[in-house]
């Protein structure tokens, strides 16, 4: 399974979030349910696949006991919640994803990115931020660009 794409979509008052239709034909695709575990990620949030979130679970759970594993279940997998689709192709986003992401209830734009096996979801303004500072950093080494082939 992998996302691409880059598409401006809104959020309602209630806080669902539209998510694109081609994501969800992908996930339709792979019968990979018909909604997303949706948790905090580099001040936004992360979409992911059934499976694909499963397997990350089995990933933490398998670490030794010790801070390491109990700052990421603190910090991405605590904070997990599954959402389903409704019938328009939304999701709902808990007012504490809301909070993280800051999409107050003033912010009816948001950025869904597909982003190999997970989907992004930002503001609108936090994308751009994010997208200029990796220009950038990318921007600062152009010999990264040229070794990919582009």
């Amino acid at each position: 399974m992998n996302f691409h794409g880059v598409y401006n979509n809104s959020i309602d008052p209630k806080g669902r979030a539209s998510i694109p239709a081609k994501f969800r034909d992908e996930l339709s695709a792979k019968d990979a349910g018909d909604g997303l575990y949706v948790t905090q990620n580099k001040d936004g949030l992360a979409a992911y696949p059934e499976p694909v979130w499963k397997e990350i679970e089995a990933n933490v759970e398998s670490l030794p006991p010790g801070p390491e594993k109990d700052d990421l279940y603190l910090t991405l997998v605590s904070p997990a919640t599954y959402v389903p689709f409704d019938k328009n192709g939304r999701v709902q986003l808990s007012q504490s994803h809301r909070d993280y992401a800051g999409l107050d209830s003033e912010i009816r734009e948001i950025v869904v990115v597909g982003h190999g096996r997970k989907i992004m979801i930002w503001s609108k303004a936090k994308h751009a931020d994010m997208r200029a500072q990796a220009e950038a950093r990318i921007g600062s080494n152009p010999q990264v660009l040229a070794n990919l082939g582009f």
